[in-house]
């Protein structure tokens, strides 16, 4: 039995994270300390004012546990990735898991291209970004490719010159073919310098060479040219007045600015992108927070977050506010960058408007999106308390459905889809084979799916994975049926000796949901309720999935069906019986003489059919 006042005097006087657990041994809150002996104790002394949120965590907690580390900065590294791995309930949590699109310019290759992505490999190629909108960073490759007439191809040049025929971009004068050596490496090399310098924001050059051949194609009398050299040069203009801002440091240099705007639980961080000393982008971002929060300790989390998972550290953060733990945090995205990065305070001049405008853009986002959280609350979290009353259990967290799809009966696939909060957590879906089960069985087959998720992470618990696929257990576990599914899933469960609510999605004649399936009863739900919105998204999430990955399977010729198996029964002859029978069960209770009636049948072929099935 764990008891808090004997485990609290056995805490080291190091640095490292704590984790604390609730009476679901589920991980409330994650934090890190110069020495924990200290730190966690605080939590536990009541002359102490933690303030609200922190007040009534203490309440819930059951256990910790504890990780040291040899220093500050690892365990600051160790608390961010336990963070977004767990989101804990008492921590300042992004709501928003964005990715933001890269400009990549492979300049290592003797002929090289320009491509959109998401990660920042450590290659030699050169990187811009990141951009805000991936379909800004289309219409600039795609703009880019025609006025320098770039290769798109993912051919190995020079190896492959000449072993194939040019493609059509060729052919629409798009592409100067250097796969056919139709242009020397260093010709073309001296295009991507050109692009290259028009990525970093010099659109002088390229402005005045394309009016110069607009109005050469315009004397020649080549007018669609000119009109084509119009176009391009209004879209390299559109892309220079998006990057009209400029900063006020030194050229060249990356920097971002941090802005946020609170009321009451939520808040929102807007974040200027300023590379090569101009504005490339801006976006913000949704934080749950507690009332309780200064907005200094918002933005450090905030930064503990994102810069967590982005992969470009800019050269320095310009900030609204100091923040306590700037040092560490600065040593920290110094170390992730590779190189020194600073934090900014500025207090007049123009880094200071730019920090105006960065806070009334947060400010402007929040009033205008207040009412949108709202709705969006009510969808989600809104959703699962009302689910919460209508099957009379609270602390519902993390909601997974399953679901199976075959086809005729033969290799029958399952998916386990998941929610927490009421949204979707795509990175937790889960796919099976079944591998036990012949024919249209979707009772077994849903037993061997439970099974295997719940076996996976009973192992994976064992051998103590902390981020394993199946080691997160849900607090509901919703079936795509009523009684029958549900008695499955009880059965694997209590099999396993695990203890977990199961509830079903009754359907009516028309297959849609009408009620609940929660022990042995099934309860009724409004259609115009949040609840019931919620539990026919998830329905028809785990459908969809499921049907996803048979399709995918079936495309790639790994599916058939099950008269395949019989001899002598090939494509046409499937195929009749299948659009005269409609299904295997008529198949299956078919007598020869009424097999053999079809064209494509004779006496052997029918007397092998009823045979395989009897």
């Amino acid at each position: 039995m764990f008891v808090i006042e004997e485990e609290l005097k056995k805490l080291p006087a190091k640095p490292g994270v704590y984790l604390m657990h609730d009476e679901k041994d589920e991980i409330i809150y994650v934090g890190k300390a110069i020495s924990l002996k200290n730190r966690v104790r605080q939590y536990f002394q009541s002359s102490r004012n933690k303030g609200v949120k922190i007040e009534q965590m203490v309440t819930h907690i059951r256990r910790f546990e504890y990780i040291v580390t040899d220093s500050e900065l690892e365990a600051l590294v160790l608390e961010c990735n336990l963070i977004k791995e767990y989101r804990p309930k008492y921590n300042t949590m992004l709501v928003d898991d964005k990715t933001y699109p890269f400009i990549k310019v492979t300049v290592q290759e003797p002929f090289p291209r320009i491509m959109m992505v998401r990660r920042q490999a450590k290659d030699k190629a050169k990187y811009f970004g990141p951009f805000t909108s991936s379909q800004a960073v289309k219409d600039i490759i795609d703009m880019v490719r025609k006025l320098y007439r770039l290769r798109s191809c993912g051919r190995t040049l020079p190896r492959d010159i000449g072993k194939e025929r040019p493609c059509l971009y060729y052919h629409i004068k798009q592409c100067d073919a250097p796969c056919q050596g139709y242009i020397s490496s260093d010709q073309y090399r001296e295009s991507i310098d050109e692009v290259v310098k028009f990525l970093s924001g010099h659109y002088d050059g390229i402005l005045k060479e394309l009016e110069e051949k607009m109005l050469e194609a315009s004397e020649q009398m080549e007018f669609e040219k000119a009109i084509e050299y119009r176009e391009l040069i209004s879209s390299v203009k559109k892309i220079s007045e998006k990057q009209k801002i400029t900063d006020a440091g030194r050229p060249g240099e990356d920097r971002d600015v941090l802005a946020v705007a609170r009321e009451e639980g939520d808040a929102v961080v807007q974040v200027f992108f300023i590379r090569g000393g101009r504005l490339i982008g801006r976006d913000h971002f949704y934080l749950r927070t507690d009332p309780d929060e200064t907005k200094a300790e918002i933005l450090a989390s905030f930064i503990k977050q994102f810069y967590a998972g982005t992969p470009y550290i800019p050269r320095e953060l310009l900030l609204p506010y100091e923040l306590a733990e700037a040092d560490l945090l600065t040593e920290w995205m110094t170390k992730r960058r590779g190189h020194k990065v600073t934090f900014t305070v500025p207090k007049k001049g123009e880094k200071e408007k730019l920090c105006e405008l960065a806070q009334k853009n947060a400010a402007m986002v929040l009033a205008k999106d207040k009412e949108r959280l709202i709705r969006e609350a009510g969808r989600t979290t809104g959703a699962v308390r009302e689910l919460e009353q209508i099957i009379g259990i609270a602390g519902i967290h993390r909601m997974e459905a399953f679901d199976i799809s075959n086809t005729n009966g033969f290799a029958s696939v399952g998916s386990m889809v998941v929610y927490e909060d009421g949204k979707p957590k795509r990175s937790n879906y889960r796919k099976f084979r079944i591998k036990g089960v012949e024919g249209a069985d979707d009772y077994a087959s849903m037993r061997e799916v439970l099974t295997r998720r719940f076996q996976h992470g009973l192992k994976e618990k064992e051998e103590g994975k902390e981020f394993g696929g199946f080691t997160v257990f849900p607090d509901l576990i919703l079936m795509d049926g009523g009684k029958g599914q549900v008695h499955i899933a009880e059965e694997v469960l209590d099999a396993l000796h695990i203890q977990i609510p199961v509830c079903g999605m009754v359907k009516d004649d028309r297959h849609r949901t009408r009620g609940l399936y929660y022990r042995d009863e099934e309860l009724p739900i409004r259609t115009d309720s949040e609840a019931f919105k919620l539990i026919t998204r998830v329905q028809d999430e785990a459908h969809r999935f499921a049907i996803e990955f048979h399709r995918k399977l079936r495309g790639q010729g790994q599916v058939h069906s099950i008269l395949d198996e019989i001899p002598g029964v090939g494509p046409k002859r499937r195929k009749d019986l299948m659009k005269h029978f409609q299904s295997l069960d008529a198949i299956r209770q078919a007598d020869v003489e009424e097999l053999k009636k079809l064209p494509t049948m004779n006496e052997k072929s029918a007397q092998d059919v009823y045979n395989f099935f009897h």
